[in-house]
C-alpha cells in the first residue's frame, strides 16, 4: 500500500504546502505515535517531494527521487546515535553536540538541494526507534536551537518519537507537530511473563525486589526484549478491557522508557528494579 493511501491527510497536507503560495510549508516537524517506522517513511516522503525536480509523483524517476528511495541522497541525513557519527565523536548512546556542530557547519554552506535532517533513535538491533530524553538530551539541543527555531533557507527538521512528552520542551515549541496513527498488527501475546508479571497491581509492595528478582530469572530463557514486550503487552490487555484505567498509560511508558534504558546498556537488575518500584504500589 502506498504511503498516500495510508495516510492520505498528512501527504495530502504537504503536498499542498509544497505547492501552495498561501500554505507555508513548516521547518520543523515533530511526528509522534507508536509507529516510528511510518513516520520514518513520511519523513523520507516529505524530503523526496522537497528535492523532486519533476511533478512530485509517486513513480517519479528523477535522479533525486531515485538517490532518496535508494537511501543515498548527500542532502538527508538520519541523525541518531548510531547514525551520522563525526569521525572523532566516541558516544554511542546518544545524540552529540559534535553531531549538532556538524549540522551547524554544513549550514553554513550553500546547498543546491532541500536539506533534511530527520532525528530518530536506534535499538540495539539497529532498528528506527523514537526519540527519548535520554537519546536526545539537553546539551545537544540547546546546541542547535537557533538553528530549529529559525532554519535556514532550504533546511527541514524532522524529529520521531512514540510520546509527544519525551521530545524536550524546546523542541516542542519550535516544531509543527502530527500524530502519525499506527496500521500495524498487535500481537498481545505476553506468555513469557505469565505467572510472574501476571496481576502485578496486586502485588505487595514490600516485596518489590522479590519481584524484581523473578523477572531476571526470566533472562535465563527470554531475552529482554523478548520479557519488556511481554510486560508492555499484558498492560495493553489491561487497558483494552478497562479502558478507564488511564494510570495504565504512564505503565506502558514506563515500560517504553526501560527499553531505550536496556539499548542505553543499563543493567537488568537495575531496569527491573526500577520498573517495580514504578509499577507495584
Amino acid at each position: 500500500m502506498r504511503l498516500s493511501d495510508k495516510y492520505p491527510f498528512l501527504t495530502n497536507y504537504f503536498t499542498k504546502a509544497l505547492s501552495s503560495s498561501e500554505r507555508a510549508m513548516p521547518q520543523t516537524l515533530l511526528f509522534y505515535g507508536n509507529d516510528i517506522n511510518a513516520q520514518y517513511a513520511l519523513a523520507t516522503e516529505i524530503a523526496r517531494l522537497l528535492n523532486c525536480k519533476n511533478d512530485k509523483s509517486d513513480g517519479c524517476d528523477c535522479l533525486n527521487c531515485k538517490w532518496i528511495n535508494e537511501g543515498t541522497h548527500p542532502a538527508i541525513m538520519t541523525i541518531s546515535r548510531l547514525d551520522n557519527k563525526p569521525e572523532s565523536d566516541k558516544s554511542k548512546n546518544v545524540i552529540s553536540v559534535a553531531q549538532a556542530a556538524m549540522i551547524k557547519e554544513k549550514l553554513v554552506s550553500t546547498s543546491e538541494f532541500h536539506r533534511v535532517f530527520i532525528f530518530c533513535g536506534r535499538d540495539n538491533d539497529g532498528n528506527i526507534s523514537g526519540l527519548s530524553k535520554f537519546n536526545f538530551q539537553d546539551t545537544a539541543a540547546n546546541a542547535l536551537l537557533k538553528e530549529i527555531e529559525e532554519p535556514p533557507a532550504g533546511t527541514t527538521f524532522i524529529f520521531l518519537t512514540r510520546y509527544i512528552d519525551d521530545v524536550l520542551p524546546t523542541i516542542i515549541s519550535r516544531s509543527q507537530c502530527f500524530f502519525v496513527p499506527s496500521f500495524k498488527e498487535i500481537n498481545y501475546d505476553y506468555s513469557c511473563i505469565d505467572g510472574v508479571f501476571t496481576d502485578y497491581f496486586e502485588f505487595e509492595r514490600k516485596n518489590v525486589f522479590d519481584y524484581s528478582k523473578k523477572l531476571q530469572d526470566l533472562l535465563k530463557e527470554y531475552s529482554m526484549k523478548q520479557i519488556l514486550d511481554g510486560m508492555q503487552n499484558y498492560i495493553l490487555c489491561l487497558l483494552k478491557e478497562n479502558p478507564n484505567m488511564t494510570e495504565l498509560i504512564t505503565h506502558i511508558k514506563h515500560i517504553e522508557d526501560a527499553r531505550i534504558q536496556s539499548d542505553l546498556g543499563m543493567k537488568p537488575v537495575n531496569i527491573f528494579d526500577d520498573i517495580c518500584l514504578k509499577l507495584i504500589k
